[in-house]
């Protein structure tokens, strides 16, 4: 029951984290581009940042109560000899890729964000929209047995 419970937190936060950016990306972004208009993020981020962040955290902790089944004492994780231990390390990666690109966003992006440096973040927004969407396609590859 633990499994099932785990597996449905963590599909609800992947499906906020990743369809909120997607909203972001898709139509938030090239408004906001188009008018060379920062607030348009800024109020984005403002109704979504806490919610986001939050569904990211429920990710993780899911995902490692997840890894902690599928692996007891991360026995054997290390090894990346089947398609589960190698999936999951590529979503560590990916979290690890998600992590630089929000704090870099955050810390030195976004608190000085302007018309002249839309762009910058536009980038940061793209790239954290695309690891959010592999972390959906290698979700989905680790309930299926693989993707190949």
């Amino acid at each position: 029951m633990l499994f099932k419970i785990l597996v449905i937190l963590h599909t609800l936060g992947a499906t906020v984290w990743t369809g909120g950016h997607l909203v972001l990306a898709a139509t938030v972004l090239p408004g906001a581009l188009k008018h060379r208009d920062p607030d348009r993020i800024h109020q984005f981020e403002e109704h979504f940042e806490g919610f986001g962040v939050g569904a990211l955290l429920l990710q993780v902790i899911t995902g490692l109560g997840l890894t902690w089944i599928y692996f007891p004492g991360l026995a054997n994780f290390f090894a990346f000899d089947s398609y589960l231990s190698i999936y999951i390390g590529i979503k560590l990666l990916l979290l690890l890729g998600t992590v630089a690109l929000a704090v870099h966003a955050r810390f030195f992006i976004i608190p000085n964000l302007s018309k002249e440096n839309l762009s910058g973040l536009a980038f940061h927004i793209i790239g954290i929209t695309l690891l959010a969407t592999l972390f959906v396609i290698i979700g989905a590859g680790i309930r299926l047995g693989g993707l190949g």
